[in-house]
């Protein structure tokens, strides 16, 4: 039986009166997209029709889902918000502090002996205010998600920018800052501007090499690392119905790499094969009862360039495998020859050191398998490791599955490294070097979702291409970058020529999914008892001060940094060794801004101190200028804060004293999530004036006491030899908003109205 069926029988209970009645208002078809989110108002019936990309909207999500890494700082948040219990189910996932090593049975014995103190903080307060917790080595929070809670036409947030991987399930699944889950936890409305709808329309059939990763992998080259923001895409066709569910969850997850609010699909016999084969046949048998209800109305998928604000067409029988890097996600290269020319022209390193399967996006047990077929090959075939390979079992029960198969003593066989069932390389967690800055330029290939620079071992000189977990294999096994599998040869340990065939494998397992313990624990009914104690010594754990308001008159604000090309939250807060300081602000905030490029002189971490003329690291000088009481500004260029939701990124700049975030452009996330803390988040009305910007500054807000809806702001540029430039700046901020911007924080807010 599933986790919480009586709510999501509601969700489908009220779903065809909230559904016929958003229809009538709208005035045409809707898209699934719109049906989910027409039917998780906050205030009910829908009285009014929505302008996408407009239109603030309050919602009501159904669950909520934390990882670890995140949750310590929402559940800091959380435990100041005055409530004795969680307002909507919610979730808490060990995946994120398990570093990748050794093995999985080293590499766990050792995160849960260095991490026991956030492990069991995290643990006693999901007892305490009723929220499930999942214990380390339970599984990666999407995938479990996938096997346990989503389903078709909810709604969840999650603290984790791969939530979405839920809308392989059907559902609205969008990733937050800890501050939004805050609000949800404590029995608020969700804001969210009301997203506008890319369709893309699946025709062909996947077959041969090509997997559901390519189809993303293609949606990110068309729609750039941007090109998403702002809108849900909603995927649909003979193509989509012919896909798995776990395929479709793929596609859905990394939909964050293209800035997408989420992805989805319309609810098909996939989802139900899946929500049966994991248990969860009541949820099948009452989503069946409003089937259509699941997915868009005939005219929409007849018709979608009427009802969609942008249409894509991807032919999957055309579509070929792909490798997506270095660097960046959208950066999108055939497999083959296309990829020999780029290597060479790039300078790309042709050896493979690595080859990597696993993490939220490709470990359900069809991707194992797949793989794994391609691993049998080489050994019948007699063909020996080229590079090194890491798997990563997206669950315990996947993993647990995937033994009683003999699929991963296949992987074992050819001498892989079996890691946690955890993050583990995906998210920096990988303890490859022992020197990672000084490391040597290389190549891996990896399923993961992102591939910017060190992220996954913090060397700055590796090129990590993304790419399906059968085309990981093959390249692993074959050692090079050019290699393809589909028209290359190999010399086995006989010297003879041989050429892989095409992957097999299995949507679903067999013989059933399996599991003996799967790592999960019910919190309390009342929690009242449980002691949450936090050592005022920790170096882990801190809990939180409230923000003070930074007021209507910032003058004298000085430039911390002004960044230079792409500045995504790892730059902004590192992932890797940082990961054991997220519970910790004041130590993390160490970290503040150290991989962003000084658009001066082009360094990491090395800007100007204004007070003293000399150059020191960022955290060091901005902490120089909180203790003067001087304010600061950050620049920075397009789509700055794309990637994972981390609110440290926002938290950190906070909390050390900078006042406002000036860009080109925000990803959406981190916009969110500088407002919540009650910092300015605020865009160059004409993009050019960025230029204008020069290391020695000074800055006036002229009118901040006018801060209001709608209305720019002036900003005062003052420069080194006394000259002057007024820019003008944008805000998305509405009146509640601004209102969190007043009081601190929207934290705060809470506090102040829970108290009343």
């Amino acid at each position: 039986m599933a986790f919480d069926i009586d709510m999501i029988k509601g969700v489908y209970a009220r779903m065809q009166e909230h559904v016929d009645a958003a229809r009538e208002i709208v005035g045409k078809p809707l898209t699934l997209s719109e049906k989910i989110l027409y039917n998780h108002l906050w205030d009910g019936v829908a009285t009014t029709a929505f302008e996408r990309g407009k239109d603030y909207v309050d919602f009501a999500p159904d669950r909520i889902a934390c990882q670890d890494a995140t949750a310590q700082m929402a559940l800091l948040q959380f435990m100041q918000a005055g409530k004795n219990k969680v307002a909507v189910p919610t979730t808490v996932h060990c995946d994120h502090l398990i570093q990748a090593k050794d093995g999985a049975a080293a590499d766990l014995k050792h995160a849960n002996s260095v991490s026991s103190e956030v492990f069991n903080f995290l643990e006693s307060v999901s007892n305490k205010y009723g929220i499930g917790f999942w214990k380390p080595g339970a599984g990666i929070i999407h995938q479990v998600v996938l096997e346990n809670y989503a389903f078709p036409g909810g709604m969840m947030i999650g603290t984790d920018s791969h939530t979405v991987n839920a809308g392989g399930l059907g559902m609205v699944a969008i990733g937050v800052g800890g501050a939004d889950a805050v609000d949800v936890m404590a029995g608020m409305a969700w804001e969210l501007k009301f997203p506008k709808l890319i369709g893309v329309k699946l025709t062909g059939k996947l077959s041969g090499w090509t997997a559901p990763k390519d189809v993303i992998l293609k949606v990110a080259e068309i729609l750039t690392v941007k090109g998403g923001t702002g809108a849900i895409v909603e995927y649909f066709g003979p193509g989509a119905t012919a896909m798995s569910c776990t395929g479709k969850g793929t596609i859905c997850n990394m939909g964050a790499e293209i800035g997408a609010t989420t992805s989805t699909f319309g609810y098909d016999e996939s989802m139900e094969r899946y929500l049966r084969s994991t248990e969860r046949a009541d949820v099948a048998d009452a989503a069946n009862k409003v089937k259509a209800y699941l997915t868009a109305d005939a005219e929409v998928y007849a018709s979608p360039e009427k009802y969609f604000d942008q249409v894509i067409e991807i032919n999957l029988s055309e579509l070929g495998p792909l490798l997506n890097g270095p660097f960046t996600p959208d950066l999108s290269t055939t497999v083959g020859k296309e990829m020999t020319e780029k290597a060479k022209a790039n300078d790309w390193p042709i050896v493979v050191e690595w080859g990597l399967i696993g993490s939220c996006t490709n470990s359900s047990y069809e991707d194992l398998s797949r793989a794994s077929s391609i691993a049998q090959q080489a050994i019948d075939k007699g063909l020996k490791m080229k590079a090194e390979l890491g798997i990563n079992p997206g669950s315990e029960q996947v993993r647990y599955t995937a033994e009683r198969d003999g699929i991963l003593q296949i992987f074992e066989k050819l001498d892989a490294k079996i890691f946690t069932n955890a993050c583990g390389p995906c998210i920096g967690q990988w303890a490859r070097y022992s020197d990672p800055k000084n490391a040597p330029k290389n190549s891996i290939v990896h399923s993961f979702n992102r591939n910017f620079a060190k992220r996954a071992d913090g060397n700055p000189n590796t090129h990590a291409f993304v790419a399906s977990p059968e085309i990981t294999a093959a390249i692993a096994i074959a050692g090079r970058l050019d290699f393809n599998p589909m028209t290359d040869k190999l010399i086995n340990e006989k010297g003879e020529e041989v050429m892989f065939e095409e992957p097999t494998g299995w949507e679903l397992p067999p013989k059933g999914f399996a599991v003996e313990n799967n790592g999960y624990l019910e919190p309390e009914e009342d929690g009242s008892h449980v002691q949450v104690k936090v050592d005022p010594n920790s170096e882990r754990l801190q809990l939180l001060e409230p923000f003070q308001p930074i007021g209507n008159t910032i003058n004298g604000a000085k430039l911390l940094i002004k960044a230079f090309g792409k500045c995504t939250t790892d730059h902004i807060s590192m992932a890797g060794p940082w990961l054991r300081f997220r519970g910790h602000l004041d130590n993390i905030s160490n970290n503040c801004l150290i991989g962003a490029v000084n658009a001066f002189n082009k360094q990491t971490n090395f800007v100007k101190n204004q007070l003293t003329g000399e150059y020191g690291g960022v955290p060091d000088v901005q902490r120089q200028y909180k203790a003067k009481g001087i304010k600061t500004i950050v620049v920075g260029d397009h789509n700055y804060g794309e990637g994972s939701s981390r609110e440290h990124a926002a938290m950190e700049p906070r909390f050390l004293g900078v006042a406002a975030v000036i860009v080109k452009s925000f990803a959406r996330i981190h916009e969110t999530n500088l407002k919540k803390q009650g910092m300015l988040g605020l865009t160059f009305d004409n993009e050019s004036d960025y230029d204008l910007i020069q290391e020695d500054d000074t800055f006036n807000f002229i009118d901040l006491k006018d801060f209001a809806p709608n209305k720019q702001l002036t900003l005062e540029v003052v420069h080194v030899d006394g000259s002057k430039d007024l820019i003008k700046l944008n805000h998305t901020y509405n009146q509640p908003q601004i209102e969190w911007y007043n009081a601190g924080s929207a934290l705060n807010l809470i506090k102040r109205q829970n108290a009343s």
